[in-house]
């Protein structure tokens, strides 16, 4: 999808510097891609520890100690 944004200068100028992107696009996908996983990541967490059927960790460690 082609879009056109107005991107302050300096903050382009970071993310580039940062994501060691070779150009504008490359840097802009790659922060999206990285805060879009991020997302995916935060959404995951909120469901730990709500599934009473799986073991906890001990519970894992002592089982894999019997076998």
């Amino acid at each position: 999808m082609k879009t056109t944004i107005d991107i302050p200068t300096r903050e382009l100028e970071d993310v580039i510097r940062f994501t060691g992107a070779a150009t504008k696009r490359e840097a802009v996908v790659g922060v999206i891609a990285e805060f879009n996983r991020r997302q995916r990541l935060a959404a995951l967490v909120r469901y730990a520890g709500t599934c009473p059927e799986l073991l906890t960790p001990e519970e894992l460690r002592a089982q894999r100690r019997k076998e």
